[in-house]
C-alpha cells in the first residue's frame, strides 16, 4: 500500500474544481448508498458518548454535531458494502473510526491553541484545555470498547495501529514546527501518519469484515491511504486560498501556528534570499505582523506553490482511483471515484 510522493504528475491528471453544490451532491450520493447504516452509526455515537459526568456528552456532542463531513466512517460503511458484507459489525467499526477522529481533533485544537473548529468556537475555547484533553481520552477509550465489542482481532489490530500512527504523526509535526529546512519527503511522512493512516484503516476494516480476498482489502486500504493524502494536501492549500466562511475556520491558521506545509516548502526553496529571510522571520518570531499573511500568500502565488501542491494532490487522487481497478464497475464504485474529485475540488 505504499506510494511515491516524489513522482511527477502531468497536468491532465488534475481534476477540475467542483462547485459547492456538486461537492454536496457527491457526498449525498455516497451517503444514500448506506443511508440506514449511516443513521445507525449516528445512533451508536450518541449512545456511546453518554456518561454520568454531564460535561463529557455535552463537550463531545458539541464537536460531533458541528457539521463535519463524516467521510471516514462513511468510507468504512461503503467499503463493507462494496465487498458484499451483510452483517452489522461495520456500524460499530465506523463509529470507532469517528470517535478516534473526534478525539484527535480535540487534542489537536489544544496543541494548536485553536479557537475555532468548523465555523464555531472550539471545545477548548468553551470548556478549556484540560476538559478537551480528558474528553478526547474518553472518546479514545470508547472507540476501543467498541472494537472489543466487534470481537475481530484483525480489525482491532488495524485500528489500534492507526491510533498509534496518528499520535506519531502529530509528534512529528510538532517537532518540525517552524522548521523551513524540511524536505517534501518529511512532509509526506507526516501526512501519511497523521491523516492518511486513519483513512486507510477506515477502508481496510470495512473490507476485512467481509472476508474478501486479501488483495481486495489491500486495494481498499490503498484507496484510503492515497485519498487521505490527497485530502490533507488540499486542506493545506485551502489554509492559504479558501473563503473563510466556506472553510469554517480562519485562513492562515497553519501559517500562524508555524506548520510548514507543502506550499510553503515549495515557495521557500524556490524563493530569493530576501524571500527566504521573510519566511524565516515569519516562522520564528513570536507575533506575526498584520501584513505577513498577505505577503506569504503573495509569495505562494508568485511561485505557483498552490498549483504545485494541487498537482501533487492530483497524483494521489489518480493513485486512489487506480486502486479500485480490482472492483467491477458499479454505481457504488463510481461514487467512490467521484469522491476523489470531490476532495480535489473542495473549497471547505
Amino acid at each position: 500500500m505504499g506510494f511515491s510522493p516524489m513522482a511527477r504528475v502531468s497536468p491532465e491528471t488534475e481534476a477540475s474544481p467542483l462547485s459547492s453544490s456538486q461537492n454536496s451532491t457527491v457526498l449525498r450520493t455516497l451517503t444514500d448508498f448506506v443511508k440506514a447504516d449511516f443513521a445507525a452509526v449516528n445512533a451508536v455515537l450518541l449512545q456511546e458518548m453518554q456518561s454520568e459526568i454531564d460535561l463529557i456528552p455535552r463537550l463531545a456532542r458539541h464537536l460531533i454535531a458541528s457539521g463535519g463531513k463524516r467521510v471516514r466512517p462513511l468510507l468504512t460503511l461503503v467499503a463493507a458494502k462494496l465487498c458484499g458484507y451483510q452483517g452489522m459489525q461495520h456500524v460499530d467499526l465506523a463509529a470507532c473510526v469517528e470517535f478516534i477522529h473526534t478525539a484527535t481533533l480535540l487534542h489537536d485544537d489544544v496543541v494548536d491553541e485553536s479557537n475555532m473548529r468548523r465555523g464555531q468556537a472550539s471545545a477548548n475555547a468553551l470548556w478549556g484545555n484540560q476538559a478537551s484533553v480528558l474528553v478526547g481520552d474518553f472518546l479514545f477509550s470508547r472507540a476501543f470498547q467498541l472494537m472489543v465489542r466487534v470481537g475481530n482481532l484483525e480489525t482491532l489490530g488495524v485500528l489500534a495501529k492507526a491510533s498509534a500512527t496518528i499520535a506519531e504523526g502529530e509528534v512529528m509535526q510538532l517537532m518540525d514546527n517552524n522548521n523551513l529546512e524540511i524536505v517534501e519527503q518529511r512532509y509526506f511522512d507526516i501526512v501519511r501518519a497523521k491523516t492518511a493512516a486513519l483513512f486507510e484503516a477506515a477502508c481496510l476494516v470495512g473490507g476485512m469484515i467481509a472476508k474478501p480476498d486479501v488483495s481486495v482489502s489491500q486495494a481498499l486500504g490503498a484507496y484510503g491511504s492515497a485519498f487521505g493524502t490527497c485530502f490533507q494536501i488540499i486542506d493545506d492549500v485551502l489554509d492559504y486560498a479558501a473563503d473563510e466562511q466556506e472553510l469554517g475556520k480562519s485562513v492562515g491558521d497553519d501559517f500562524r501556528e508555524g506548520k510548514v506545509t507543502l506550499p510553503v516548502i515549495y515557495a521557500y526553496h524556490k524563493g530569493t534570499a530576501d524571500e527566504k529571510q521573510f519566511w524565516e522571520r515569519a516562522f520564528t518570531q513570536e507575533t506575526l505582523g498584520k501584513n505577513d499573511l498577505a505577503q506569504a500568500q503573495a509569495y505562494l502565488f508568485k511561485h505557483k506553490a498552490l498549483e504545485y501542491a494541487r498537482s501533487k494532490a492530483a497524483f494521489f487522487g489518480k493513485q486512489a482511483k487506480a486502486a479500485l481497478d480490482v472492483f467491477d464497475e458499479s454505481d457504488l464504485k463510481a461514487a467512490l471515484l467521484s469522491l476523489v474529485d470531490f476532495s480535489l475540488g473542495r473549497r471547505y
